[in-house]
């Protein structure tokens, strides 16, 4: 990194304090969120995180594993997951209020229509009126201005909340999906090594009733299956898990999904590339959900400042009355317009104390807005590094499972010509079926480590998941 994160706290003071000026000062109504993004582009962009994955766009990464089933479970979980149908419609409530706020420019008011029968001593007099009542709230010190702007501060960050929410989904579907195809592939060798143990347990068998193997040759072998028979359960857990959650995240019951083995899945050649890495970093959705919770709590303490001016109104009647019948009969016309200036000075002390907390609020949104940036930028290196080991574990893996593969055919061949024992010859198998299994536990390890990266570096791809 060019920037250290020291440098980011003093920059960060800095521009927090900058802020916080102009909040007291209320010279500002809200945040400049186009200003805050490019300068928040611009430090990721100094930091070069991730410049070394630079290359094809990374827009639906997933559909690089050539999975017809995957693509259907990605576009079952977006259009069914009850968490996204549940952050839609608060999405929905917080536009609503925002449609609410923005109201209050206008003017407010009723349609009345009543009538009054009474009696005082023992006269009966009737009363009937009708007429619209209305009442304007001047915003001539940009109070509701404020409460607008925190209204739609309030509804982006619920919109930022329902992308980060998505690439969660997401990204949780494909992993599922890549673990339960790397059990089925790791409970195949189990059952190969099972396979092979019974075959050596059935000649050992023979060979000790010839006289030709001792029992503990027997009892070893048979220990081994018995070792690696334990282990099926467990895999038939772990496939049930990830079908599961996979059946949970597309808004299903783990009955009502069926699963084609994909055993190519794990050896597809699938990398991991960025079209602009630090655009991918600085739109993440939880960066700027905290930018826009910042800027909410900044804008709600510009208008708990503008409650210490006075509230300027207009109220106004139209209308008729009829001063002999209930029923609007022998009307005449009535208005009236009343302009009206409230001040609550007995309730500053009470106001004061509200601006300040609100203050306070601000000043900690903003705190925590530099926060999500820090742990952002940590989260991205320290997934990148996740990525450079697990491929380089993928390839020591690899490297040796050839190695004992080799070292099988040469026991073979030396068990053949009577130069090693047979135990020997079944430790070789075993030690191919080991490093085989290990090298699938790697592959998954490296697919998972792609799919955190593609994660991490969500900024750009997940605007592009309402258009599937």
């Amino acid at each position: 990194m060019h920037k250290s994160l020291h440098a980011l706290f003093k920059h960060g003071k800095l521009v927090s304090a900058m802020l916080l000026a102009g909040a007291l000062a209320g010279c500002a109504q809200s945040v400049d969120m186009q200003e805050q993004q490019v300068s928040l582009t611009q430090f990721v962009s100094d930091t070069q995180i991730g410049v070394q994955n630079e290359g094809a766009s990374e827009n639906n990464w997933w559909r690089r594993l050539d999975s017809p089933q995957l693509n259907n479970l990605v576009t079952d979980a977006l259009a069914m997951n009850h968490d996204l149908k549940t952050s839609q419609l608060q999405l929905d409530a917080a536009i609503a209020r925002l449609g609410a706020a923005r109201a209050d420019y206008y003017p407010q008011g009723s349609l009345s229509v009543g009538a009054e029968r009474s009696s005082l001593d023992g006269a009966i007099t009737r009363q009937s009126n009708a007429g619209v009542n209305v009442n304007w709230q001047l915003d001539l010190f940009g109070r509701i201005t404020a409460l607008v702007d925190a209204a739609n501060a309030g509804a982006l960050n619920q919109a930022e909340q329902l992308r980060a929410l998505q690439v969660e989904v997401v990204s949780a579907v494909v992993q599922g999906y890549v673990s339960y195809q790397g059990n089925v592939q790791k409970k195949a060798i189990i059952e190969m090594q099972i396979e092979a143990l019974e075959q050596s347990i059935d000649v050992l068998k023979a060979r000790v009733e010839e006289g030709v193997a001792n029992e503990l040759d027997l009892n070893r072998t048979l220990a081994q299956l018995k070792q690696q028979q334990a282990l099926l359960p467990e895999l038939s857990y772990l496939q049930y898990r990830d079908l599961a959650t996979l059946a949970v995240l597309t808004g299903r019951l783990a009955s009502d999904i069926t699963l084609v083995e994909e055993p190519e899945l794990l050896s597809h050649e699938f990398s991991v590339s960025f079209t602009k890495a630090s655009e991918a970093m600085a739109l993440r959705p939880d960066i700027t959900s905290a930018l826009y919770q910042f800027s909410q709590a900044y804008s709600l303490s510009v208008a708990a400042s503008k409650a210490l001016l006075p509230d300027i109104s207009l109220a106004g009647f139209a209308g008729v009355v009829s001063l002999t019948s209930n029923g609007l009969e022998d009307t005449v016309q009535q208005w009236q317009v009343t302009p009206k200036v409230e001040w609550s000075l007995l309730s500053y002390p009470a106001l004061l104390a509200q601006r300040d907390a609100q203050q306070f609020l601000s000043e900690a949104a903003y705190s925590d807005y530099q926060s999500k940036v820090l742990k952002a930028i940590s989260d991205s290196e320290l997934t990148l590094q996740r990525l450079v080991k697990q491929q380089q574990q993928l390839s020591y893996a690899d490297q040796r499972f050839n190695y004992a593969n080799k070292a099988f055919g040469q026991a073979q061949a030396m068990y053949q010509e009577g130069q090693i024992p047979y135990l020997e010859l079944l430790d070789a198998r075993q030690d191919v079926l080991i490093a085989q299994e290990n090298a699938v536990d790697s592959t998954i390890a490296s697919l998972q480590a792609k799919v955190s990266a593609y994660q991490a570096f969500n900024g750009r791809w997940s605007f592009e998941l309402n258009n599937l």
